[in-house]
């Protein structure tokens, strides 16, 4: 997908896709093939703030265009800032979409080495914003913890920052190859559930059959109890009252996760 030789048209265009990546990237594709001046980005059922004499256009979906598009970053940029361009996605901030789009273009520019030209406002925002991104995922890494069901579900619920969810799949199924176990967005209301052989994406419905809202804690194993007794001692024991950084403990472990964290309650 060369872009350096196109010239887009002056009429404003928002883009309205159905708020997947793939659906970002047929969005760029759709872009570029049909000359549009994109000036925002829309999902499918939900407005968006941009220009109000822009046409809004709907794009569907095509897994086909989106794969050109990706495969023709990998030629421009290495592999990582291919990467950062999903990072940001999954950021959710607004505006991210427009950032990402301007992004591409620049990398499609003809410009050598276009990556590290961290002058420009978008190659630098991406790069600050897939590090913030990636730091949530390694922090859900650290954090998460696992309490057994009584069907040996190991269940965790988490609230990231970001949707990190689809880039906590590879280091939880590796670690964790010999279980069954569920990483739940309770924000987002989705999760990854790991059967022993494949990582796919579920939501859950928290109500019993009359309709009653439910908790996960009432599906406990009789022994989860003992476990997170035995859990919260070793943190309590291993503690030296004398060196205590609460400043610094704040700042590695922020107080956001803590209601997460069984060593905290």
């Amino acid at each position: 997908m060369e872009a350096s030789s196109i010239i887009f048209s002056d009429k404003p265009v928002n883009v309205s896709y159905d708020g997947t990546w793939y659906g970002l990237l047929t969005a760029v594709f759709e872009a570029y093939s049909k000359k549009w001046n994109v000036s925002g980005f829309s999902t499918i059922n939900h407005e968006s703030q941009s220009d109000f004499f822009a046409e809004k256009v709907i794009v569907v979906t095509d897994e086909a265009k989106a794969q050109r598009v990706w495969l023709g970053l990998k030629k421009k940029v290495p592999k990582e800032n291919c990467i950062q361009l999903y990072r940001c996605y999954l950021s959710e901030m607004p505006g991210m979409e427009f950032a990402i789009f301007s992004c591409i273009k620049f990398y499609f520019s003809g410009f050598d080495s276009p990556h590290l030209a961290y002058g420009n406002a978008d190659v630098l925002k991406i790069s600050q914003t897939s590090k913030m991104v990636y730091r949530e995922k390694h922090r859900m890494e650290a954090f998460v913890r696992f309490q057994r069901t009584a069907d040996d579900l190991y269940y965790a619920g988490i609230e990231p920052d970001f949707n990190v969810i689809p880039l906590l799949s590879q280091h939880f199924a590796e670690r964790y190859a010999d279980q069954n176990w569920l990483i739940y967005d309770i924000k987002r209301k989705y999760g990854i559930y790991y059967d022993q052989d494949k990582v796919e994406e579920i939501t859950l419905n928290f109500s019993n059959e009359t309709g009653e809202k439910t908790a996960v804690k009432d599906v406990f194993h009789d022994s989860e109890t003992l476990y997170q007794e035995l859990w919260k001692n070793y943190f309590k024991n291993v503690n030296i009252p004398s060196r205590r950084n609460i400043k610094l403990h704040v700042q590695h472990v922020p107080k956001r996760y803590w209601k997460h964290l069984i060593e905290k309650k």
